[in-house]
């Protein structure tokens, strides 16, 4: 095979991230959900190259909450999906969007659970509404003239069914769907993304990432927010960092993906003529596990912790499904949960005081809706099998990109202090390898 030659750079934390040629330049794009985790870091990623993006559109029912104000390659254009493809193109055209190059395609409506039942639970409804999100916007591009070269669609993780249960190891893009246990919008939302592009002869890609790590005013589904809130009513109360998992999630390996290498990765995709109609892995190529980080977050806070204890007593929750098809279910095993930490008395007492000292946006921990907040920490702690993504595909193609898990985690703690969501994060230790 010939030899090529890479240019890579770093950028703060961010490390070996691609270069591309001069004349990629003058580049308008779309993205759909700005206002969101996702859509809110690749505005910061392509707003770093005015040159190469002339035009970035943000689409979304409210405008993106960005200190200072939207870049100046940048504007808001208010929009719903979920009305007819007709309405979109007539507000595009009303906008003056006669062209598009790339579109970047966040969009998500988490509907209510079933009664009782946890988060993802009406994957029916969840299928419904995501999938028709992504039709109407597609739908509405012939209809205002418009050609995209290339759109992005990110899914993530339950692409390969890790929220049902244990999945073959390592999660590779090549693994088949895990369709047979109930519905999951990131299947029909492909096939519309396909039967799109092959009628409009565009180019696609998708990424999928694993837990999402981020700073935006509606953090919900973000581990950050949650984990920072434990750490810091833990420290304000003097107390010990407790891990409420046993051995098997203190030491379990997982994929975590930070937001904004997530956006590097997804612009290099687009941009990328080998990775066109191709589905990445998206993130951070960090070696990460809670041994490894608990004692970091400790340190930050200036706090003792506390690792699993085999000799307490343990509460055992089987996953519902086996994906994998052999060695069982997975099995998680914790000594308390989040949400009920988040539901004590002296922890909202404690979280009153520092919102108070602190000048926080959110006075009260109720006003967090603790459930879907908590609830989400304590699915990607205490995990019944471990989330380890091949890297393989997209690094043969060119994409090198890495951040150190912790040193991210740390820059998204400062950014949620910057938003006033959590307290000054101490740093009474910082130590990284």
């Amino acid at each position: 095979m010939p030899e090529t030659t890479q240019q890579i750079y770093s950028r703060g934390i961010y490390h070996a991230l691609p270069t591309f040629p001069p004349d990629v330049k003058d580049l308008t794009a779309i993205i759909t959900g700005a206002n969101g985790i996702s859509g809110a870091y690749m505005l910061r990623v392509l707003a770093q190259s005015p040159t190469r993006w002339k035009r970035i559109i943000c689409l979304s029912r409210r405008p993106p909450l960005v200190q200072g104000g939207l870049p100046n390659n940048a504007e808001h254009i208010a929009v719903d999906f979920l009305t007819s493809p007709e309405d979109i193109a007539q507000v595009l055209k009303q906008n003056n969007v006669t062209t598009v190059d790339y579109v970047f395609f966040y969009s998500y409506v988490q509907t209510a659970p079933k009664p009782g039942e946890g988060l993802w639970s009406d994957a029916a409804e969840m299928a419904r509404v995501n999938t028709l999100l992504l039709t109407n916007f597609l739908s509405a591009f012939p209809l205002a003239t418009l050609s995209p070269k290339r759109i992005m669609l990110q899914t993530g993780a339950k692409n390969y069914g890790v929220h049902l249960g244990p999945t073959k190891l390592p999660q590779e893009e090549s693994d088949p769907r895990v369709d047979q246990f109930e519905p999951n919008f990131y299947y029909p939302q492909e096939d519309a993304l396909f039967r799109y592009c092959d009628s409009q002869t565009a180019g696609w890609n998708i990424c999928m990432p694993g837990p999402i790590l981020g700073a935006v005013p509606d953090a919900a589904m973000n581990l950050a927010f949650p984990l920072a809130v434990y750490a810091a009513i833990t420290a304000h109360m003097k107390g010990q960092l407790e891990f409420p998992g046993d051995i098997a999630s203190w030491q379990s390996y997982t994929s975590m993906s930070s937001s904004m290498l997530n956006a590097y990765q997804e612009e290099w995709a687009v941009l990328t003529p080998a990775a066109e109609n191709q589905k990445f892995n998206t993130w951070d190529d960090s070696a990460f596990t809670w041994e490894g980080f608990w004692p970091r977050l400790a340190g930050w806070y200036g706090v003792a912790w506390k690792g699993p204890d085999e000799g307490a007593k343990y509460v055992e929750r089987v996953t519902r499904f086996n994906p994998r098809g052999y060695g069982g279910k997975g099995v998680s095993r914790r000594r308390f949960t989040f949400v009920e930490w988040a539901g004590r008395k002296d922890v909202a007492d404690a979280w009153r005081e520092m919102a108070q000292r602190d000048g926080l946006v959110q006075k009260d921990l109720k006003d967090m809706d603790v459930e879907r907040v908590f609830s989400f920490l304590d699915g990607t702690v205490c995990r019944a099998a471990p989330l380890i993504f091949s890297s393989d595909k997209a690094r043969k193609l060119g994409w090198h990109g890495f951040v150190d898990t912790s040193e991210s985690l740390l820059e998204v703690f400062d950014d949620l202090a910057k938003l006033r969501m959590i307290p000054p994060v101490p740093k009474v230790e910082v130590k990284f390898n």
